[in-house]
């Protein structure tokens, strides 16, 4: 082997490897140099095309500089013949027309520069205002935050107050002291000089944020309950509140509110609360939904109704003139009798009370079609909402004259109260309390007037897409929310005056909801089927043993009456002997 072939051998072996018969099989080695042949192969191939790009490259500037060389040399010989006509890839023009599209040019670039510096201020001021914007955002944030903290504080404030003022252990001069902390508290609102979110005295729909009462240790709590509202709604408003919204406008920006469809991420996005804005448009679309059937059936029902109440007086109407001016007395569309909500709510339920010969009108519908007039606005929507409520979501038989469908509810939710709370429910047998004294109108009118207005309407919202468990779920949850408050009262009467207002002091929704559809799962739908039906049972033989029982009564007095009238008789005739015999010894 010559010097040459040694070497190439060399270059082909791995640095710092020697060629040697010890070190390796021959295989080993033939492998190790077809590894490297295929190596450069791959590396010559990459320069080739390497050359070849470059080839290119070069042949292009080339081209361009050839062409650029020509150009010129038109544009001098141009400038020496102005008359003489360039030929190029654009056409055939004279350099007098080129010369005028230059200036053109010319033109338009000193206009969008002009624009350009215009544009950057524009940019500049607006980046300004934007983080401004962004301050003074966190600005109101961080006041929003310190307001609803206040509020906090001051409520915390009048809570020490109230337990001051029933404390007996005060002298004369500390309770003087102490009430008229009371009334300076109460007074307060009227001092405030400035306030960041000034509280409107009623809300959205009418209700008032801080009822009226008589007595002024109820006004103390129901100012308490106010701050308590306040703050919340303060602190859910930048954390739940925007974002929900978000999320609202975001499902609803896909598909029109009429063409809604229900779905998971609905049932999800309702039971957090429809917000102001798309509540009257959800709701209609939930009623329109679940009573399409009928007014198919009949799309001119309302109006045939209404006229029929014109030509014929319902036995009820009397009754409902009466309920009127008892609904919703803190809300100001029904506090005056001659109010245009009032009317509304009289032809609605004159109207129902022929829809539906059976159940006509009994006390508690009146409050029912009043939130849905309050929400949907239109008197006919408010009407099929009634229907809704009354025929589709409700058992039957729930607002007949016996309300057998609502003493079963009473049952089945005593059930479930004592497998969720069984604690409470021992309280209550132990103080002798019958809770469907309190939750028997939850159920019959969906809380109304028993919850504040922005909550009731967030169970309202569920309610009507999913139907009755919702009732079941919030009551449980009412119960939870103030389990410990009510398992430290030992007073019988006391536990039946707290059971009576305690729903009004509740000013967090979103607690509450979340011990609703969290804490009371698992809650199935199955489950709630069949002990409805259990106790329909139950509940039907014991009204038929009690008519039984009843009509053996009647019975028993009839014969009584019949006696009565033998005995009547009897002492007629002896009374006529008597006489006779008088008359006889008298002659």
């Amino acid at each position: 082997m010559n010097k040459r072939e040694k070497k190439m051998t060399s270059s082909l072996q791995p640095s710092g490897e020697k060629v040697s018969g010890k070190e390796g099989s021959p295989m080993d080695k033939l492998s190790r140099l077809q590894h490297e042949v295929f190596t450069l192969t791959e590396e010559l191939k990459s320069q080739k095309e390497l050359v070849r790009l470059l080839h290119k490259a070069l042949e292009a500037a080339q081209q361009e500089k050839r062409t650029s060389k020509q150009f010129s040399e038109q544009v001098a010989t141009c400038m020496a013949d102005p008359q003489r006509t360039i030929a190029n890839s654009m056409g055939t023009e004279t350099f007098c027309r080129l010369q005028e599209k230059i200036e053109h040019l010319k033109d338009d670039i000193e206009a969008h520069k002009i624009q350009n510096k215009f544009l950057n201020s524009e940019i500049y001021q607006l980046t300004k205002l934007w983080r401004n914007s962004s301050e003074e955002k966190g600005l109101l944030m961080k006041c929003a935050y310190l307001e609803a903290k206040n509020c906090q504080i001051e409520s915390k404030y009048l809570v020490v107050l109230r337990r001051l003022q029933e404390s007996k252990g005060l002298d004369s001069s500390q309770q003087e002291m102490v009430k008229r902390l009371i009334e300076d508290s109460l007074q307060g609102d009227k001092k405030d000089v400035f306030k960041l979110n000034p509280v409107s005295e009623y809300d959205d729909y009418g209700f008032k944020t801080i009822p009226d009462y008589e007595v002024e240790d109820v006004k103390l709590l129901a100012k308490i309950q106010a701050l308590e509202i306040r703050s919340n709604n303060l602190r859910n408003n930048a954390m739940v509140d925007k974002p929900l919204r978000t999320r609202w406008a975001n499902y609803l920006a896909s598909r029109p509110l009429d063409q809604l469809a229900p779905s998971p991420e609905l049932k999800g996005l309702i039971r957090c609360g429809i917000p102001v804005e798309y509540r009257e448009q959800v709701w209609r679309w939930i009623v329109r939904t679940r009573t399409q059937v009928s007014r198919k059936r009949n799309p001119n029902r309302y109006q045939e109704l209404r006229k029929h109440c014109e030509v014929s007086e319902h036995p009820a109407s009397r009754q409902i003139r009466l309920d009127l001016h008892r609904t919703l007395t803190s809300n100001k569309h029904f506090s005056s009798p001659t109010s245009d909500a009032v009317q509304k709510l009289q032809r609605i339920l004159l109207a129902f009370s022929w829809q539906n010969p059976t159940i006509g009108y009994c006390q508690g519908l009146n409050r029912l079609a009043a939130i849905a007039l309050l929400v949907l606005k239109d008197e006919e929507d408010a009407f099929w909402c009634l229907v809704a409520v009354v025929e589709i979501i409700m058992p039957q038989d729930y607002y007949s004259k016996t309300l057998t469908a609502s003493q079963a509810d009473q049952r089945v939710f005593r059930d479930f109260l004592a497998e969720k709370m069984p604690r409470l429910t021992a309280h209550f047998k132990e103080h002798s309390i019958d809770h469907s004294l309190i939750t028997f109108n939850w159920f019959l009118v969906v809380f109304v007037e028993s919850l504040v207005s922005d909550i009731l309407l967030r169970v309202w919202d569920a309610f009507l897409y999913e139907g009755t468990k919702v009732i079941f779920r919030y009551a449980l949850a009412l119960f939870k929310y103030n389990e410990e408050d009510i398992l430290k009262i030992h007073d019988n009467l006391e536990i039946y005056q707290y059971l009576r207002f305690f729903t009004k002091t509740i000013s967090d929704g979103r607690k509450l909801m979340t011990i609703a559809f969290n804490d009371m799962n698992p809650f199935p739908m199955k489950l709630l089927k069949n002990r409805r039906e259990f106790h329909m049972e139950r509940l039907t033989a014991e009204l038929l043993e009690l008519e039984r029982i009843q009509e053996e009564f009647v019975k028993e007095q009839q014969v009584e009456r019949k006696d009565k009238d033998l005995d009547t008789a009897v002492s007629e005739d002896e009374e006529v002997i008597q006489t006779a015999v008088s008359l006889h010894h008298t002659s």
